[in-house]
């Protein structure tokens, strides 16, 4: 009986190693992608979009909902190491919850069925789900506490925002008209991307 089952748990053990693996070399990538912002002209300086979702996104639907999120994890803690934070970790917990929005819902559709279609769907869902959860998160823990910690007036948060988009006029309007339309061009973008690039790199990730 030990004959029998040997190898099979020799053989799980080297697919779960196998799997944190990736998942530490994907962590890495997305905390480098992570380093390359983008300024948008329609929101203050201080949102700027990045990649990283592309590479966690990817894993997610190559090796399943769990080791994306730890994919989202080690991402987030890297980019800890290499840029520090100015918020206190509140900033790196909002990305970290902000992020596990997005792939969650996607990668559940995906590994239930896996066609286009499902993964359009996901990803869609996964979009929506981010820009609610983002919004709350901005208005309730992110911003509050970047202007707590950060020793920022609000109102020079509010000022920023209205030098770019006059729409901007309260707390309220910052998170309408600059988190929300940052979180849905950062959803679609990287969905977009992840469904150009997913059939070309998935074969690397499944040996």
């Amino acid at each position: 009986m030990e004959q029998n089952t040997r190898p099979k748990t020799v053989t799980k053990n080297k697919m779960q190693l196998k799997t944190i693996a990736k998942v530490g070399v994907l962590g890495a990538v997305a905390a480098i992608l992570m380093l390359f912002e983008i300024p948008l002209f329609f929101a203050p300086s201080f949102y700027e979009i990045d990649l990283s979702e592309v590479v966690v996104m990817i894993g997610a639907f190559a090796l399943g909902v769990i080791p994306g999120i730890c994919i989202e994890l080690v991402k987030v803690l890297l980019n800890l190491l290499l840029n520090g934070t100015m918020t206190a970790g509140v900033g790196e917990l909002a990305n970290f919850v902000i992020g596990c929005a997005y792939i969650i819902p996607a990668a559940l559709f995906y590994r239930h069925r896996k066609s286009l279609k499902n993964a359009v769907i996901g990803m869609s869902v996964g979009t929506l789900s981010m820009t609610l959860v983002g919004a709350l998160m901005n208005l309730y823990v992110l911003l509050p506490a970047y202007v707590a910690l950060a020793n920022f007036p609000m109102d020079a948060v509010i000022e920023m925002g209205n030098q770019v988009n006059p729409a901007i006029n309260s707390f309220e309007t910052l998170v309408l008209f600059a988190t929300v339309p940052f979180n849905l061009l950062k959803g679609i973008l990287t969905s977009v991307l992840v469904g150009l690039l997913y059939k070309r790199l998935s074969p690397i990730l499944h040996k």
